[in-house]
């Protein structure tokens, strides 16, 4: 009887895990499907739909994995599906998050290669673009107003905040921003212990550090050598095993790689590429799908893919055994705040520069106000906005 109980309970057990990992698939699919708009216009969508909407994370964890993503190399808005993957649906919904992020940028990008190489242009989307940007900005304002309730926990988080938009509008490194932010916010409740009598211990100060350096460097490192699948792969592996930024530092590294050091691409072949990445949904990173399409066809193109995106995976698994543990320990938790509150300021200054490309007149201004009102106000799901400034965008101006 015992045993029968047992077995039962493992089946209903598999039949939820099973539920569960179709639930991130369908999500993490869809937000591939519809993801215009680079990285913060991705993490606005998650909040909306994954925090908002479904209620599977607090805002504050949502922050913390915010914050992760920006201290490890890789495309932030794929570690984020990651790490909700792992959170939801455990080792198995990491891998399924990831993937179906990724598959269905890389399978458009891949066509739209195909269709590169064998006709010469790319696909024209100015008008696709001219409609979808503005509602892009307005779901990305909406996230920020969200997250900001919850990153700006008190007057000196605010303060930590405003200094770091003023240094990221400055040109400052990211990285320094971010990590700057963290041990100064975790400096200053040091001394607040410290004045308290309650000194930390060691451990705590050791566990606080970041524990991934920025490397950045080492692809410099990379040894010239002529084209195969094989340095293709090692190459890709580790622009993502390095890489922090937007894929504008993107661009500077393949343009230095790939065009100046190998002569790999043509200058033309690498601006047709990112212009791929940036106007197909997803992660920017699939740009690696169109070049490896270019330069090694199909197996090229999986290839790349696999060798600019397996690190995230790798990474993510990696700090997602720390991230719970962080929190819990005063100066780590610390730390995480600071972070969330450069985090914060980053995501602000990235959608002041999407804005003055997004919102170019004055039909591009009225249709992000009308976005942004319906979202507020309305709670309409973005998918649907999108949908609209596709339409609008594409047969209507």
């Amino acid at each position: 009887m015992i045993d029968t109980t047992n077995q039962n309970l493992e089946k209903i057990n598999q039949v939820d895990k099973a539920t569960l990992l179709k639930e991130v698939a369908f999500v993490f699919f869809k937000l591939g499907v519809i993801g215009f708009g680079g990285p913060a216009a991705h993490i606005a969508m998650m909040k909306e739909d994954i925090v908002e909407r479904r209620k599977w994370l607090s805002q504050e964890k949502f922050l913390d994995l915010i914050g992760a993503t920006n201290l490890i190399p890789g495309p932030n808005s794929t570690e984020m599906a990651i790490h909700i993957g792992h959170l939801r649906a455990g080792w198995p919904g990491l891998i399924v998050a990831g993937i179906c992020f990724i598959f269905p940028a890389a399978t458009i990008v891949l066509f739209i290669a195909w269709f590169y190489v064998r006709f010469g242009k790319l696909v024209q989307v100015t008008g696709l673009l001219y409609g979808v940007k503005p509602i892009i900005i307005a779901v990305v304002l909406q996230a920020l107003l969200g997250l900001a309730r919850t990153a700006i926990k008190n007057k000196f988080l605010a303060f930590v905040c405003l200094i770091s938009i003023v240094l990221s509008f400055l040109s400052v490194n990211e990285l320094i921003v971010l990590f700057g932010a963290g041990f100064f916010v975790m400096s200053i409740h040091w001394l607040k212990t410290l004045k308290q009598d309650k000194k930390p211990t060691l451990l705590s100060l050791i566990t606080a550090l970041p524990i991934f350096p920025n490397i950045q460097s080492v692809v410099a490192l990379t040894q010239i050598s002529p084209f195969g699948l094989w340095p293709l792969f090692v190459f890709f592996l580790k622009v993502g095993s390095v890489l922090f930024g937007s894929g504008y530092v993107l661009l500077a590294f393949l343009r230095n790689d790939l065009v100046v050091m190998r002569g790999w691409l043509t200058e033309t072949q690498l601006l047709d590429a990112i212009a791929v990445g940036q106007v197909t949904p997803g992660p920017v990173f699939t740009t690696a799908t169109f070049i490896g399409y270019i330069l090694g066809g199909f197996q090229g193109a999986l290839i790349a893919t696999v060798g600019i995106f397996l690190p995230a995976f790798i990474f993510v698994s990696l700090s997602s055994l720390l991230i719970p543990y962080l929190r819990k320990l005063t100066l780590a938790g610390a730390f995480l705040d600071g972070v969330n509150a450069a985090s914060l300021a980053l995501m602000v200054v990235v959608t002041w520069h999407l804005g003055k490309t997004a919102i170019v007149d004055l039909k591009t201004f009225l249709l992000s106000v009308f976005s942004v009102i319906t979202l507020i106000y309305f709670r309409i799901n973005s998918m649907w906005l999108v949908l609209v400034g596709a339409i609008i965008g594409l047969f209507f101006i």
